[in-house]
């Protein structure tokens, strides 16, 4: 990977980014088995009847996980073959200790969440060191001062400790959306002049923008949002096989992977997911968090579907009820945004985009009463409706066009 000349003056708002045919390498592929591991103990945090106190629990920690994992693909996107194999493995244990925490996260695992969240945050900050360059796209790959909540969050109880891990992910969310590219550049090239003159900063090389290879960024996106539609099929396997087998489980398994099938087309497919924006589009910084989002989503909706199986002879509580529909127009309303920044524009948002983000929550209203299968299968149309948009304007467009 070839990363961005600095020069002595202002850097350039908006580099191009890399481009080639790289491909997940096998260590990145090892690493996102941990990604795995993750999202399922995550989902299991809003099985049953998930409160507020539990989507907030689950928030909090998902996003922590998802950062973590974030730093360590960034740094394997730059880095690419002169990546340190080590560092990562190592980085990968410490997920893997965040993925082991989370049962226990409640009461005697929490501290060792915080501890490896710790631990992989530090280490990620620092194998950028060696490099010489600055991930001004995304500096959260680099802060550390987040961390600084965590550590006091070591001595901290319940609930004081989940304000403070909250406030660590704020911290650094906040000055990478506060702060621009050029400005984190600057700093870092200020940084080193300051070194330099006092002789500390000659070892190192002229601080220089690292530039992320986009396709392959892409890809380790996608997979990633596979990973976590996988765990949606996975839950809702287990759960089939130790029910009954009766023709409402049926209709609900079917309808849950056909649910599934078209976000994933949305996802990884069409042009209203977030892996295919490509960075020409979206600055990373803005492009990132949308994929968290999604992601969150999804595994939300993992938990949703596999709990429905436990209900599919009656009614959903309401909990889980707004729990699926509320995903599903999460999911649904970042696809937006997403489109109408891949050039949509305006009537494609109002015909298409509107309905399927309104649509879910009126489910989540008003569909208390309907059978869980009634409820996946009418998620399935609004899911399918950018689609069948799609075709009913080709149609209306070629009569405008035809001869008389």
């Amino acid at each position: 990977m070839t990363s961005e000349n600095a020069s002595p003056g202002t850097p350039p708002a908006h580099p191009l980014p890399a481009e080639s045919e790289r491909h997940a390498s096998w260590l990145e592929l090892f690493f996102d088995l941990i990604a795995v591991a993750g999202v399922a103990q995550l989902a299991h945090l809003l099985h049953g009847t998930p409160g507020a106190a539990d989507l907030g629990l689950y928030c909090l920690l998902y996003l922590a996980f998802w950062t973590a994992w974030m730093c360590f693909t960034t740094y394997g996107n730059v880095a690419a073959d002169k990546v340190h194999t080590r560092a990562v493995l190592i980085g990968m244990f410490g997920l893997a200790v965040m993925a082991a925490a989370v049962p226990g996260v409640r009461t005697e695992h929490a501290r060792a969440f915080a501890l490896a969240y710790v631990l992989v945050r530090v280490l990620a900050s620092r194998v950028w060191q060696s490099r010489g360059e600055v991930v001004a796209d995304w500096p959260l790959a680099q802060l550390s001062v987040g961390v600084v909540p965590w550590i006091v969050s070591l001595w901290a109880e319940a609930p004081t400790r989940y304000w403070l891990w909250a406030a660590g992910l704020a911290v650094d969310l906040g000055f990478t959306f506060a702060l621009s590219r050029t400005r984190v550049l600057a700093r870092a090239q200020e940084e080193w002049r300051k070194h330099a003159a006092a002789g500390r900063g000659r070892a190192h090389p002229r601080p220089a923008a690292a530039r992320f290879d986009a396709r392959h960024l892409d890809e380790r996106l996608g997979l990633f949002t596979l990973i976590v539609i996988g765990e949606s099929v996975a839950l809702t396997v287990e759960a089939s096989s130790e029910a009954d087998w009766t023709s409402r489980l049926g209709s609900l398994a079917v309808g849950s992977f056909v649910l599934l099938l078209a976000l994933w087309a949305l996802a990884v497919r069409r042009t209203c997911g977030v892996p295919l924006l490509g960075f020409g589009v979206l600055a990373p910084r803005f492009a990132l968090p949308l994929h968290c989002l999604t992601t969150g989503a999804l595994g939300a909706l993992a938990a949703s579907l596999g709990g429905a199986v436990e209900h599919v002879g009656g009614h959903l509580p309401v909990g889980m009820r707004w729990l699926m529909c509320g995903s599903v127009a999460v999911f649904l309303a970042v696809g937006v945004v997403a489109g109408v920044a891949s050039g949509r524009g305006r009537r494609w948002a109002l015909g298409a985009g509107a309905p399927m983000v309104v649509a879910p929550v009126l489910l989540g209203a008003f569909a208390g009463r309907g059978a869980p299968a009634a409820l996946v299968w009418a998620l399935v149309v609004v899911a399918r409706w950018p689609w069948m948009y799609d075709r009913l304007a080709s149609r209306r467009a070629g009569r405008s066009v035809a001869p008389e």
